[in-house]
Formats: C-alpha cells, sequence, structure tokens
C-alpha cells in the first residue's frame, strides 16, 4: 500500500475575491505573479494574509527565492500558517537552506512547529547533507513531541541513510509503530546505497512477510542489491512479480532489471528487456553497453554504441568509459583509439582519469607498452592519478616487463604510499624477477605502515540464499563436506591436466603449503559449495570481490570439464563463462 502524505496544517479561511482567482490563474510564473502583487496593493489588498501567502508559495514554485523572501519581510508577524507554507514549498521546490532559515525564524518566532514542518526540514538537512542540523532537529522532535509521528519517523530514517548513519536509521525504523512504505524503501535504499546489499536483501523479505506491498522504487533498491551480491534467483522473482503485477516497467525499473541480470551473469535476459523498453534514455543505453563489456562481448559494445550513435541519446563520459573499458578487455585497440577521439571531437567531452585509465589499460593489455607509457606522459596531467599508473603496473605484471614495472610501481608508491594493493603488486613482481630480497623488503615495509591485503571472498546463492566464503574458511556447518568434495575434484583435474601455478604464493612457505592457499582459496570453495547443493545441469554463478588470480582461472576451466558444469565467475573486472575446458575471456583478462 502507498504512503499517506501527512495532514496538512490548519489552514485559516482563503479569500474567494477575484484577486485570489487571478492569483491561481498566474499560478508559478513570475511576471504575472509580480502584476498581480502590484495590483493588490493598488487595490488596497495587499495586506491580506491568505492572499500574500499564496504568492508567496507561488513565487517559491516560480523559481525566484529572491522575490519571495522579499515578499515574507514586508509581513508584519508571520504566523505559523504562513511558516508552515514557506518551510514545506521551500523544501518541495528544491531550496532547502532557505527550508532551514524559516524553520529557525519560526522556532525563534515561538511558534511550535507541527509534523508537516518536520518532515520538509528534515528532508532538507538530508538535501543539504546538514547532518549536524538535521540531528539537532531531531532532538526538537522529541521536546515537541512527535517522536512518534510515523511520517516524521520516516524522513528521520531518511535523513540518517543518507547521513550514513545506519544504525541510527534502523534504531528509528524498528521503533515505528506504523511502517509507512517510504520507510520501508528509504531503509532499504539506504543498505544497498551503502554497500550493505545482503541486509537490503534480508529487509525486503522482512517487508513481505511483513504484508506490505512494495512499488517500483522498493524494486529498483531491491534489484541493485541483487546486482551487487549476484543474487540472480530473487533478481528473477521481481521481474516476474512487476510483470505479473502490471507494473509499468519504465526506463528507471527497466534501466535496473538490465543492470541486474547483466550483473548476474545473464546478459541475453538483459538484452531482452532492453529491447522490450518503450522508452530508452542514456543510462538505459550506457547500462547494457557496460552489461556487455564486463561478459567480454566487445564487438557487441562496438555494434551497439554505434545504434546508440545513430539512433539513441547522445552518449555521456560514464558511457564512453563503459565502451573505452569493452575494448581493453576484448583487445580491441583501434576501435578504442577512434572512440576516444571522437568523445572530443565529436561531442566536445574532455576525457577525464576514468578514461585515461582504460586506454592505459586497453593498450597495456595488448602489450603496447611503450605506447601505453607515453599516452600516459602525454595526455595525462602533471601528476598522473595513481589509478592510472595502476593500469600501466598491471600490463606490465602481465607482460612480465620487471624493470618496467619496477620502475612505475616505485613510482606508484611514492605518489601513494598508504594503498596496500600497490605493494602486493609490486611483491608479485620482484617475485616474478627472482629478487627476493625486494619482496622482503616490500613486505616489511607493509608491516611497518601495518597495512594489510584486502581480505578476499566469494558468494554464492542457493536457494535464494547467499553464501559467502574466504580463502580456507571453515566456518560453515558443511565444512567438512565441501573440503572433502573439492579435494576430489581436485584429483580429478589433476589427472585431466592441471597443475597448481605457484608463482603468486609467498615464496617463504613450504610447497605443500602453497598448494594448500591455492586449493582453498575462496571461489574453489563456493563452486565445490554450489556443485553439492544444485542439480546436474544447473549452472554455477559466482561472485568475488576481488580479481580472480591465474591458478583459480586455470583450475575452474578444468572443473568444468570434469563436473559437466558451466560455471559464470564475476570478479572485481568482469565475468568469466568457463564451460567445456574454455573460458569466454580467451584468456585475455
Amino acid at each position: 500500500m502507498g504512503a499517506k502524505q501527512p495532514p496538512k496544517p490548519h489552514h485559516p479561511p482563503t479569500s474567494h475575491s477575484p484577486a485570489y482567482e487571478v492569483l491561481l490563474r498566474a499560478g508559478p510564473r513570475l511576471k504575472p505573479l509580480q502584476q498581480v502583487h502590484a495590483h493588490l496593493i493598488v487595490s488596497g489588498s495587499g495586506r491580506s494574509r491568505a492572499l500574500l501567502t499564496k504568492l508567496l508559495t507561488l513565487a517559491c514554485a516560480a523559481g525566484s527565492i529572491g522575490y519571495t523572501h522579499r515578499l515574507f519581510l514586508s509581513v508584519s508577524n508571520p504566523d505559523s500558517f504562513l511558516f508552515n507554507s514557506l518551510i514545506t514549498v521551500t523544501s518541495k521546490f528544491n531550496f532547502p537552506l532557505d527550508s532551514i532559515l524559516y524553520y529557525r525564524r519560526m522556532v525563534s518566532a515561538n511558534i511550535s512547529p507541527c509534523n508537516y514542518n518536520f518532515t520538509a526540514v528534515i528532508k532538507s538537512c538530508a538535501d543539504l547533507s546538514a547532518f549536524g542540523i538535521g540531528r539537532g532537529i531531531h532532538n526538537h522532535v522529541i521536546v515537541y513531541g512527535f517522536g512518534s509521528d510515523s511520517y516524521v519517523q520516516a524522513a528521520l530514517v531518511t535523513f540518517y541513510t543518507r547521513s550514513y548513519d545506519l544504525g541510527v536509521a534502523r534504531k528509528v525504523f524498528d521503533i515505528m509503530p506504523e511502517k509507512t512504505l517510504v520507510a520501508w524503501n528509504s531503509m532499504i535504499s539506504g543498505y544497498e546505497q551503502n554497500g550493505f546489499a545482503n541486509e537490503a536483501i534480508g529487509l525486503f523479505y522482512l517487508m513481505k512477510n511483513s504484508h506490505v506491498e512494495p512499488d517500483s522504487t522498493t524494486f529498483v533498491s531491491v534489484l541493485a542489491a541483487c546486482a551487487q551480491v549476484g543474487a540472480s534467483g530473487l533478481g528473477c522473482w521481481v521481474h516476474e512479480y512487476v510483470l505479473v503485477k502490471g507494473f509499468e516497467v519504465n526506463v528507471v525499473l527497466g534501466t535496473a532489471l538490465i543492470n541486474m541480470y547483466a550483473r548476474c551473469g545473464n546478459v541475453i535476459k538483459a538484452r531482452e528487456v532492453f529491447d522490450s523498453m518503450k522508452e530508452k534514455n542514456v543510462f538505459a543505453w550506457t547500462a547494457m553497453i557496460s552489461g556487455y563489456g564486463v561478459h567480454g562481448y566487445g564487438r557487441q559494445v562496438v555494434d551497439l554504441f554505434h545504434e546508440m550513435r545513430t539512433h539513441g541519446p547522445k552518449p555521456n563520459k560514464i558511457t564512453f568509459v563503459a565502451v573505452l573499458s569493452a575494448c581493453a578487455h576484448a583487445g580491441l585497440v583501434d576501435e578504442g583509439r577512434l572512440v576516444l577521439t571522437s568523445m572530443e571531437g565529436e561531442y566536445g567531452l574532455v576525457p577525464g582519469v576514468e578514461h585515461h585509465v582504460c586506454v592505459v589499460d586497453m593498450l597495456g593489455r595488448a602489450g603496447l607498452l611503450n605506447e601505453a607509457y607515453r599516452f600516459i606522459k602525454e595526455n595525462t596531467l602533471k601528476q598522473p592519478a595513481p589509478a592510472v599508473w595502476t593500469a600501466m603496473l598491471g600490463a606490465c605484471k602481465m607482460h612480465k616487463n620487471f624493470d618496467l614495472g619496477v620502475e612505475v610501481a616505485e613510482h606508484l608508491l611514492s605518489i601513494d604510499p598508504e594503498n596496500p594493493g600497490h605493494y602486493v603488486m609490486l611483491s608479485n613482481i620482484y617475485a616474478l624477477a627472482g629478487r627476493m630480497d625486494r619482496v622482503e623488503m616490500v613486505r616489511n615495509k607493509m608491516i611497518g605502515k601495518y597495512l594489510r591485503k584486502q581480505v578476499g571472498y566469494s558468494t554464492i546463492e542457493v536457494d535464494h540464499k547467499t553464501y559467502m566464503f574466504s580463502m580456507g574458511d571453515k566456518s560453515h556447518p558443511e565444512t567438512t563436506e565441501i573440503f572433502q568434495y573439492l579435494d576430489d575434484l581436485m584429483c580429478k583435474c589433476r589427472e585431466t591436466g592441471y597443475f597448481p601455478s605457484h608463482e603468486f604464493v609467498m615464496h617463504e612457505v613450504e610447497e605443500e603449503e602453497r598448494e594448500y592457499a591455492l586449493r582453498y582459496h575462496s571461489e574453489k570453495l563456493a563452486i565445490a559449495f554450489g556443485l553439492l547443493k544444485t542439480g546436474h545441469g544447473e549452472v554455477i554463478r559466482i561472485v568475488k570481490n576481488l580479481r580472480m588470480c591465474e591458478d583459480c582461472h586455470s583450475a575452474i576451466k578444468y572443473i568444468s570439464v570434469v563436473s559437466d558444469r558451466e560455471i559464470i565467475v564475476r570478479d572485481k573486472l568482469r565475468f568469466h563463462h568457463f564451460k567445456d575446458g574454455s573460458c569466454s575471456c580467451m584468456d585475455y583478462w
């Protein structure tokens, strides 16, 4: 059920004079309003409180906050109704600072706020990111006796989620005697937008069990959460529910569905949604282009981008990031160069850091290290962003150019010394070059700076429930069965030609320990669990928070053969579709 608006404050009797009718006909248009105002003054009605209040609200709606304020100053002893109207209309028409200022004037005039004031001014605090002021107004809410008002509480939930204070937001939400749809949507959206996708999904299930009917806003947030964690089961259920209930798949909901299907590994279904949309804006086109790109379908990206340029909306900077990234991962260097040229020459868009990163990545992956290095020197700012050097470093590691790699890594550490990922990459390059003394030095630096490598984990959804595994994880209640199954699986892989790659495991540990560290990587554990818990023929879908290592990439190709299953892994950068011993990336990743 939809959320009702809170009751509006009491309105004093309004004039039904011809002047009031003229005001209504003028509407939110500044010049006609000024003409009406002049007529009111000449006719002697310029002090009518009802007419001035209506004039003020229309002036604000017309976008003239200066004129609105001058009108307000002309009113002697403004009453509660005038303040109520001003606080509400300034908040509604995106003048949040003025809304807060009028609220403060009202309180200073010893006029008590009502629930309508609080919902408006709290929204204004959220719009301005005025978190300190908003917390102070929360105290006012309690002092004035509106702590149990469901509409004020819903506004507070929205405010605290946008303040990144999800703990307080959830406390306010939990004590609401009647949880409005707005409150449910705010809390679910807050979790999703702050990276707590599983919490968003869990709250959605609680909403369903509470028999609250979701709306399109709910589904957009839930689909975004599904996209984060690869919860394809729930995402498909939402899509079916939307169709059965007759919801309009507008451009926002359609784009959320495209993103969900693409991020959950079903790019064909994403394209079906895209093709079915009656209206497609730049975000829908970009979502589809990005979906193709992360799956490695570079040629489809180029074709769709050409179609967008011919028949679709004007691409924006995010579109160009998606296209250039796709070209990088598919080895389409010539196409990528043309795209970069058209960005500035045809559309007048200046490439930013993200575009430079994509170009360096594209050239570096193709082995054009010297060209990539020249591009950094010639096309980026005096001090290129760390991300640009990181892309260059990855290319040096990929093509085993250790001398250049060390130079790039040491430069990177000089400008971004607190990022543990840079130290790990430099350590790996030294190890590959056989410089074990330098490996030890880098690790000692990390220890001295109290830097730790980011912990990797993988998730898998089985029967609408998401399970998470980390390397060597023994927290699952079925750990014994999972480890035994994985051991058997890897033995079969060895029999068919797989051999562990130890080059990126710590070099100071024994051979047996290295193999243990590789065997129980999080994605292998998640795959073993998925194979145990799903029927033959079902696709296994894994989401990993970091980039997949070379050994896991090799091992999963063999696992797809011995298990006769298709396995889809989404890592930090892209999707890998493993089937019959090969990967969709063609080992170009």
